[in-house]
């Protein structure tokens, strides 16, 4: 009956030969699972491991942390023993403190080998006080989070009240009859002939054909210019 779990555990094994699971011995247990014994085998990392095992001996390896959550698929796990190991107890080891205060009916108690002042403290016995340059750093993220969010709720906001700003906003420009710099073509009348008179003005002043003095823009038209430029792009122009 379990010889199913055996098969698979073995293939996992060869997948992950890097993290030295085929040196992991497999054993059937008679009415309790598998046993997985990679105690003393010299691991720096825990090997992607079937998650129908029942106890699992990682005792006298070279493991300084365990990664967040790897104990997490293990819910038929009765035995852990994890001691013997050189783990560094800073900020990376308290997902392993949780996790041992939870489970205590089945782990040997692994302890701290650093750094000096945790030094032989085992690992289910630390407590916030231990990790307050954890939960600094913790705080410090969030701090420089909230207040790049804050700035940038406050940049796009800023933003849009500009663009409110501008859109109710009226231009109000002042030219004379004779504006030597008013271009008849860029005022665009409803009628063609209009467009084409301005047109000529424009041409009869380059070329000095017609009399100076005569105004750029048919006055007749202005009018309806200032009007759609009043209604259609909210400006204001004053003639004297």
């Amino acid at each position: 009956m379990l010889f199913g779990p055996v098969l698979t555990a073995l293939f996992l094994c060869g997948l992950f030969a890097h993290t030295s699971c085929d040196s992991c011995r497999y054993m059937t247990l008679p009415f309790k699972g598998v046993r997985v014994d990679c105690s003393s085998q010299g691991l720096r990392s825990i090997p992607q491991l079937p998650t129908n095992i029942t106890e699992l001996l990682l005792q006298h390896n070279q493991l300084i942390s365990i990664t967040p959550g790897h104990f997490d698929k293990l819910h038929n796990l009765r035995l852990l023993d994890l001691s013997g190991n050189p783990f560094n107890c800073d900020c990376s080891i308290q997902y392993l403190t949780y996790w041992l205060k939870r489970n205590k009916a089945i782990s040997v108690m692994p302890v701290c080998a650093s750094p000096a002042e945790l030094a032989r403290r085992s690992i289910d016995g630390l407590n916030d006080a231990d990790f307050f340059t954890c939960v600094s750093d913790n705080c410090s993220g969030r701090m420089y989070n909230a207040v790049l969010c804050f700035m940038l709720c406050f940049l796009i906001g800023l933003l849009l009240w500009c663009l409110k700003l501008a859109r109710n906003s009226m231009f109000t420009l002042g030219i004379d009859e004779r504006h030597s710099g008013f271009e008849a073509e860029s005022l665009r009348s409803l009628k063609p002939k209009h467009r084409a008179k301005a047109r000529r003005s424009i041409v009869s002043l380059m070329t000095g054909s017609e009399d100076i003095d005569k105004p750029l823009l048919n006055m007749d038209i202005l009018p309806q210019i200032l009007d759609v430029l009043h209604k259609q792009h909210n400006i204001k122009i004053k003639v004297p």
